[in-house]
């Protein structure tokens, strides 16, 4: 691979920051330290002590806008959330802890997914400005929109399924893609794409073992689950499970599919019918002719064959006849 063409590895590095409690007291005494220098320096000033006013007010003012820019590095996470900072455009780390910190206050969240926009009016100008919230690590679903893909057979079918995911490695979500959200959609549907066109969906025809998209629907959830998740490895995602919410042949050949599986199913059904009757119509017979109970000859055992054969493969009951006189 082409040096040029390597995406640059980055390496988590897990924050453990000042309590951001204990940094807003002492930055609020700072901030009450330095209005008490400057309303003071006013009474020196007035008292003609210029220079030690002049010193003092200049402190005091100094430190108000230090405090103010050093009251920006206070950040929340809340309950399974995480934040990855940048510092001037080099990653700087990442809190994965719920609570109140203290960070460099110069750092900036980073989370490509959940952005909002919102705006600042100055005089007649309007300011638009990115607020990046924290990145959740909650369990998450991905419903995915029914599609319409070819089976192993080129059969047209609709699939659809739901994906339940959550943010495993913040740090590869935010720097290794683009948009993780997005990214694990447009896998999501390369995915099931791949894994329908392997199989069937439907086997109603043979006794085979083959795996079918009907009759194995977990079993291929289960396939999509696992390349799914080999897919969105290096994006930090895990995936916990993979269901197939909805499965059906197209439109176009859904009447056709049907009554070829209604088809099937009765020749199925026969053959398992014939099977039993013929097993049944060879008990009978030997079990006469071994108690002796009645003594056929070919002929006559063809016709107690065929109606017996009649009789217990026939779609309505059968309607006896008493035969009064001899059977020869």
């Amino acid at each position: 691979m082409n040096e040029n063409s390597k995406k640059e590895s980055v390496t988590e590095k897990i924050l453990h920051p000042f309590s951001g409690g204990a940094a807003l007291l002492l930055l609020l005494f700072a901030l009450f330290a330095s209005i008490g220098a400057i309303v003071y320096s006013a009474f020196l000033l007035s008292d003609s002590h210029i220079a030690i006013g002049a010193i003092l007010l200049t402190t005091g003012i100094i430190a108000v806008l230090v405090v103010c820019i050093l009251l920006a590095g206070l950040k929340i996470v809340g309950p399974n959330e995480a934040r990855v900072f940048t510092l001037f455009g080099n990653y700087y780390g990442t809190i994965q802890k719920a609570g109140f910190f203290y960070v460099n206050p110069f750092v900036c969240s980073v989370n490509p997914v959940k952005t909002s926009t919102s705006s600042i009016t100055i005089g007649e100008s309007t300011a638009a400005v990115q607020v990046k919230a924290n990145i959740s690590t909650k369990t998450m679903t991905l419903s995915n929109e029914k599609q319409k893909v070819n089976d192993v057979l080129g059969n047209p079918v609709i699939i659809g399924s739901v994906v339940i995911w959550n943010v495993e490695n913040p740090t590869k979500a935010v720097f290794n893609v683009e948009n993780y959200s997005e990214y694990l959609s447009i896998q999501c549907d390369s995915t099931i794409r791949h894994i329908a066109r392997l199989y069937p969906y439907d086997n109603i025809e043979t006794d085979s073992e083959e795996k079918t998209l009907r009759g194995s629907s977990q079993e291929i959830a289960d396939i999509m689950q696992k390349d799914l998740q080999e897919r969105v490895r290096d994006a930090g995602l895990n995936i916990q499970e993979v269901r197939i919410t909805h499965l059906a042949y197209s439109e176009e050949i859904a009447a056709a599919m049907l009554q070829r599986q209604q088809a099937s199913a009765i020749i199925a059904a026969r053959q398992k019918i014939v099977e039993g009757a013929v097993s049944m119509v060879k008990m009978a017979i030997d079990q006469l002719g071994e108690e002796e109970i009645v003594i056929l000859d070919e002929e006559r055992k063809a016709a107690m064959v065929s109606n017996l054969l009649v009789v217990l493969c026939g779609n309505k009951d059968a309607q006896p006849i008493v035969n009064s006189g001899s059977i020869y």
